[in-house]
């Protein structure tokens, strides 16, 4: 399967125009404060990862190509279920959730059948509990909440999974799969960038910041990403006169998680 096919036009700003739905619903994520049971679930700490991606070896393309499809399928069912639930009813949202969906979905086909042909038994899908036991309800729209709980949780997997394939790419390396797999980060990065600026936030990360209106569990998804040293250099005391700023110099790069961070992140979703 040949994923750059996949890199087809996606939405554009004329999509995202309605704005009011969508600021209602990010004011009201402010009571997720209230919940008691979802203080007590930091994102990354649900359960000790036990996974073989999880002490990966360096250089090991079939660790991170198992990683990556636990994380599509983790993707893959939430977008399904938050099309299915009737919560969302702004048609362009609607509309950028079926386009990043259909991704997903080829994701999947095409890990599963990259794993197989290579004679590596995929890992089944695991069962997801979105609800985070109970801490989140965002597939019910009857509770007022369940629309902005469901663009942060769409916003935390996406940026979860630009980080987690950028902390892949070593280990694909030498592997047949390593243009797929950078082609399907640039995927996910924009579905990424399109879901925060769903949320009026800009569409790439500012140092360590989770964006407002993202609950404080989710900030191990975040961690991190203020370094400003790449290649052993601090960038910013790059520039011409002018060094970049702090804020200019995290926007530009994404930090990588490792597989490890990465499925932690997930399995608080991952029912034992």
């Amino acid at each position: 399967m040949n994923i750059i096919k996949f890199l087809d036009e996606f939405t554009n700003e004329s999509m995202l125009e309605k704005k009011t739905s969508r600021k209602d619903a990010f004011k009201t994520f402010g009571s997720l404060g209230k919940k008691a049971a979802l203080a007590a679930i930091p994102f990354g700490l649900a359960s000790m990862p036990t996974k073989s991606y999880a002490q990966q070896q360096p250089g090991d393309p079939v660790a991170a190509l198992q990683l990556a499809l636990t994380l599509e399928y983790l993707e893959d069912e939430f977008y399904d279920l938050a099309l299915q639930s009737g919560v969302i009813t702004d048609s362009a949202v609607e509309t950028v959730y079926m386009q990043i969906s259909q991704h997903e979905q080829a994701h999947v086909d095409f890990l599963f059948a990259g794993l197989t042909d290579a004679g590596v038994t995929p890992d089944e899908k695991p069962e997801f509990d979105f609800t985070a036991g109970g801490a989140f309800n965002p597939f019910d729209p009857s509770d007022p909440d369940a629309y902005a709980q469901l663009l942060a949780l769409a916003q935390a997997f996406e940026d979860t999974g630009v980080r987690a394939y950028k902390g892949q790419a070593l280990n694909l390396q030498g592997s047949p799969f390593l243009t797929a797999g950078l082609q399907i980060h640039s995927v996910e990065a924009r579905h990424a960038s399109e879901i925060r600026r769903i949320r009026d936030l800009k569409g790439w990360i500012t140092g360590d910041e989770r964006g407002a209106g993202m609950p404080p569990q989710t900030q191990p998804v975040y961690d991190g990403e203020d370094n400003v040293e790449q290649a052993t250099v601090d960038v910013t005391t790059l520039g011409s006169g002018s060094p970049f700023t702090f804020n200019a110099s995290t926007e530009a790069y994404d930090e990588p998680l490792s597989g490890g961070d990465a499925f932690a992140i997930a399995s608080l979703f991952i029912v034992d």
